[in-house]
């Protein structure tokens, strides 16, 4: 039977959809390059089909694709997997080339997130993606940013090379415990990721470092890594994945753990415990992650609001936190220390440092708090100020009630 090629539209249409499962893509973090001065291509700057995030803070979009989504492994939960049957198209490099450039030109895009499915071998297919990351800078000359989701399996010189190119570099580590890689993606081997997360790491770490004279190496991977899990694809609670994230913050230096909540995938609920978290899930671990790593919360903390170690779907994990902790409040803003503050519901790291700096010349009012951009509606049961105080509003019974939502009637159809 003859196969009509793909046209590399068609391509783009498959491995574009492909690579939606792929959630590591912020940019934030990297160094500032741009083309103003008319001899590159690209830029790390500006706003702009994906989207993250500069250094900057100001919206960025990539061009997101596999390069293909053909694979050598059977990865349960993957769409992908080798057993699976899905429609399978491969990028060449040169044509991933073609359509980064071209995407920018006509300004759809700022930079390039780019994965795949191991095709051949691992080192075949790291040797492709760095292939394209090279070309893309040495010939095109190509300034944007461009992150590379690496294959841990691959010869260390590859990723190596790799980090020389890209601004940022990620690992996946795929799920939350050894346990789960072994009886879902028996192919991968912990100990291989780990060991090329903590490569990365060294690697990074030596590009910040002058010589004895003072030279800089050559900068590697400015951006950092960045890995993601997979989660309800097995039956790890919230406060396991927030144990992995925590320790993987410590001992890689991660930028940030990306969360991907798991979608039943045909022919593999056989095989899958159907643990399916909806979206909402996954929202509030990336909420309990912003605690972990701006507000120093720990997980014991962010996870003892419920009994069986799982985040409290209808509240933000803060808030959880404090209906759970009602002694420590209302807390007076003009005297409370900042670790304190970050703790109040509707109080942000920025709001905090706001009020630290304005009630030092003066006493803060509620209409101050307004201004300052706190979410008074969250906050107000929990603080106390010149102008305002909650009553007996914080110890009430229908407290939690005023902040989750209201129930829903369910439709069958």
């Amino acid at each position: 039977m003859n196969i009509m090629p793909k046209s590399l539209q068609d391509k783009l249409a498959i491995l574009a959809d492909a690579a939606r499962y792929d959630a590591s893509c912020a940019s934030s973090g990297t160094a500032r390059r741009d083309s103003r001065d008319g001899k590159g291509l690209g830029s790390t700057q500006g706003s702009g089909i994906c989207h993250a995030y500069a250094p900057d803070g100001r919206c960025i979009s990539l061009l997101k694709i596999l390069m293909t989504n053909f694979c050598i492994y059977d990865c349960v939960y993957c769409v992908n997997r080798v057993s699976s049957n899905v429609e399978r198209a491969r990028f060449s490099p040169e044509e991933v080339v073609t359509l980064t450039t071209e995407f920018y030109r006509r300004n759809y895009i700022e930079g390039l997130f780019l994965s795949s499915g191991i095709i051949r071998s691992p080192d075949q297919t790291m040797a492709d993606m760095v292939q394209i990351a090279r070309t893309l800078r040495e010939r095109e000359n190509f300034r944007g940013y461009i992150h590379l989701k690496t294959i841990p399996d691959a010869a260390p010189e590859l990723i190596e090379e790799a980090g020389l190119y890209a601004d940022r570099l990620s690992v996946n580590v795929e799920l939350p415990t050894d346990a789960s890689v072994a009886a879902y993606a028996p192919e991968k081997n912990p100990s291989t990721i780990r060991a090329a997360m903590a490569d990365v790491k060294e690697r990074h770490t030596a590009a910040r470092d002058r010589s004895h004279r003072g030279r800089r190496p050559r900068r590697f991977a400015p951006a950092g890594q960045s890995t993601q899990m997979i989660v309800g694809a097995d039956g790890s609670t919230d406060a396991t994945i927030l144990g992995q994230s925590s320790r993987l913050y410590g001992d890689y230096r991660l930028k940030r753990v990306y969360y991907s909540a798991f979608s039943p995938i045909p022919d593999s609920s056989a095989r899958l415990p159907l643990v399916k978290p909806p979206l909402v899930r996954e929202h509030r671990l990336y909420q309990a992650d912003w605690l972990l790593r701006f507000y120093g919360f720990s997980v014991d903390e962010i996870t003892s609001t419920r009994p069986d170690g799982n985040l409290d779907l209808a509240i933000d994990p803060k808030l959880a936190w404090a209906l759970a902790h009602r002694g420590l409040f209302p807390v007076d803003v003009q005297i409370a220390d900042k670790a304190l503050l970050l703790r109040v519901p509707g109080f942000g790291t920025r709001t905090v440092e706001r009020i630290l700096s304005t009630r030092r010349h003066r006493t803060l009012r509620y209409g101050d708090l307004q201004r300052m951009g706190a979410l008074l509606k969250k906050a107000k049961p929990f603080i106390t100020l010149r102008d305002w105080t909650p009553g007996a509003l914080t110890d009430s019974a229908d407290l939690r009630a005023r902040f989750a939502p209201p129930p829903e009637q369910l439709s069958l159809f």
